[in-house]
């Protein structure tokens, strides 16, 4: 092999693994609402293609500890439970992915799951949040 041929392979490869396609995709997400009032979460864009997937999660809140709850649905309208006298989704009925538990007021958390096409749920699990909206919705394409 000449040389010429080893520097276009070699510039090739690392072209290859320099390519955005190579690279996970991040989704930010942002938590919000103090107790009494609205709770929000928030993505930075709902439909994403499958693979590595870091979830950048930052707690907006003043006071109110969040979660974010990661769970793949059977289909995109999937019934979800709630434990009614606990106020809180009963994840054991659920295919959870992963999640960024006890994020204090202002604090920020991640989470990497390899995701396959479907749909999928975030959620904060602490008690009456699910309930006050703290909910939404990611699309995950081929």
């Amino acid at each position: 092999m000449n040389r010429f041929t080893w520097y276009a392979i070699a510039a090739s490869a690392t072209l290859a693994i320099a390519s955005p396609s190579w690279a996970a995709t991040t989704v930010k997400v942002t938590e919000g609402g103090e107790g009494g009032g609205p709770m929000t979460l928030t993505l930075d864009q709902t439909t994403i293609k499958a693979g590595e997937t870091i979830f950048a999660v930052h707690n907006d809140a003043m006071t109110e500890e969040h979660e974010m709850v990661l769970v793949k649905l059977k289909s995109p309208d999937q019934k979800i439970p709630v434990i009614a006298s606990r106020h809180r989704v009963d994840e054991k009925q659920l295919k959870s992915v992963g999640e960024v538990s006890d994020l204090k007021p202002g604090a920020d958390g991640q989470l990497k799951a390899k995701l396959a096409p479907g749909a999928y749920l975030l959620l904060c699990n602490i008690k009456g949040h699910y309930e006050a909206g703290m909910q939404a919705g990611l699309t995950v394409t081929r």
